[in-house]
């Protein structure tokens, strides 16, 4: 599925040092049933903060009560960037690389 080309994007790097290009939405936007990784974001007077990263083989059920949410929540959570990715081994690789890079807090809280 390629991204439209008026989505706004935003660049998230891994720590391996490889860059990744996801489409941005605001919190609450409604998905289709695509392959992801996404990043749950929270904007700040600085810029976007990375508050968790997950990958899910279904973008349409996976915000509905997911288990980060009170801490989604806690943090701030504004929007969603999303990485379509059909691969289930090349997903879990990106959602890895990239949370190893930011360690968002919400990944981190049992």
């Amino acid at each position: 599925m390629a991204l439209p080309q008026s989505q706004p994007t935003i660049t998230l790097h891994g720590v391996s040092g490889a860059a990744y290009t996801f489409a941005l939405y605001p919190w609450g936007i409604s998905f289709n049933p695509v392959p992801a990784v996404y990043s749950v974001l929270a904007q700040g007077p600085a810029g976007f903060g990375v508050v968790y990263v997950g990958e899910t083989e279904s973008l349409s059920t996976r915000f509905q009560n997911h288990q980060r949410q009170p801490c989604f929540d806690r943090k701030g959570k504004t929007h969603v960037a999303v990485l379509v990715e059909a691969s289930p081994v090349r997903r879990l690789a990106i959602e890895r690389d990239v949370m190893l890079k930011y360690q968002p807090a919400c990944n981190r809280e049992v």
